[in-house]
């Protein structure tokens, strides 16, 4: 590890008790800021009104640290919205946001529209598939955004334990398996300042508007990848942090789904090493191929089935925006 690296966590890494709910409720009123939180969604009807009850009870109820409560759905099948609304959370489906720019499937479309339907200062990102939540891992990230002490942070993201549940077994450190296997190796080789996150595809995280809206989102998976990557070159290591908030439970996707994430994640990775100068193609390269082809078993044999992991990027939200205030603004002057 980089001895930059060493410095940082000692530095930049805490944990979720060391920021009390008290202390967060000065910080804010003091500096006048407002807080949303955002659940992307997608047939999540089991577990996203307990998340929902616990942010809205805990952080805005019974004490005034969370200004906006959002479940942004992505076309779910199941009862996701019924149940985020009836817990109390404010339910807009996908398209609804920014409905003059067509939308496509991914979490991180969620996430950027989500920027345009929220007005926070500093905006917290929560999966909606966690199990036996507490709204520590809220207070926890939003922490150090908070603190006064030292130079601004701008992005936190949330470590934990991911036990991978298997029927009646617990495996205590078995989830993650793209993070070890994809992500964290391809971090240590081409960003290694990044080698200190615990969780670098944690869906648990908070930033600054004014981070979130100068960074492109890639539609899929591989969001939570190049935000790291991107924030990294905007705001350097230190303008980071990490809070550890203990344990994280969710739902596991199998081994096709996590091979697909995986693809997304690589594609993003490759996408900015070409940005950065550091893959050069020649004459006659040709971008990734994004058909991805894998196997199940039938009566007869192996049955190929391949699916298309394009992975889309949007512009950062403060272009689109912009863009369209200055559409208006000529088309009022005409």
């Amino acid at each position: 590890m980089l001895e930059e690296v060493e410095r940082w966590l000692a530095a930049r890494s805490s944990k979720a008790s060391d920021w009390p709910l008290a202390r967060l409720l000065d910080a804010k009123r003091a500096a006048g800021a407002r807080i949303s939180v955002v659940l992307p969604a997608l047939d999540e009807e089991e577990t996203v009104g307990a998340i929902v009850s616990t942010v809205r009870e805990d952080l805005m109820e019974a004490a005034p640290l969370v200004d906006e409560l959002l479940v942004v759905d992505s076309g779910s099948a199941d009862r996701t919205a019924e149940n985020a609304a009836a817990a109390g959370a404010k339910v807009l489906h996908r398209d609804e946001i920014l409905p003059a720019v067509p939308s496509v499937r991914g979490k991180g479309e969620v996430l950027w529209r989500s920027l345009a339907a929220t007005t926070g200062d500093l905006v917290c990102f929560v999966d909606a598939d966690l199990q036996a939540f507490s709204s520590t891992v809220v207070t926890g990230v939003l922490g150090p955004l908070l603190s006064t002490e030292g130079d601004p942070i701008h992005l936190v993201k949330a470590m934990y334990d991911r036990p991978l549940v298997a029927g009646s077994a617990v495996l205590p450190a078995g989830g993650g398996r793209v993070t070890e296997l994809v992500a964290r190796p391809i971090l240590n080789l081409h960003w290694p300042l990044l080698a200190g996150f615990v969780q670098p595809l944690g869906g648990e995280y908070a930033a600054r508007r004014t981070l979130l809206e100068r960074l492109p989102f890639p539609t899929g998976y591989g969001v939570e990848t190049a935000m790291l990557i991107d924030t990294l070159a905007l705001v350097g290591l230190d303008g980071m942090a990490q809070v550890d908030v203990g344990v994280r439970l969710h739902h596991h996707q199998d081994d096709a789904g996590l091979g697909r994430m995986a693809s997304e994640i690589m594609q993003v990775a490759w996408e900015r090493l070409h940005r950065e100068g550091r893959i050069v193609p020649g004459e006659d390269a040709v971008e990734p191929h994004t058909l991805m082809t894998q196997f199940h078993r039938e009566a007869e044999g192996f049955a190929p089935r391949s699916t298309d992991v394009t992975v889309m990027e949007r512009p950062p939200m403060r272009t689109l925006l912009r863009g369209q205030e200055l559409a208006r603004s000529q088309a009022s002057g005409a």
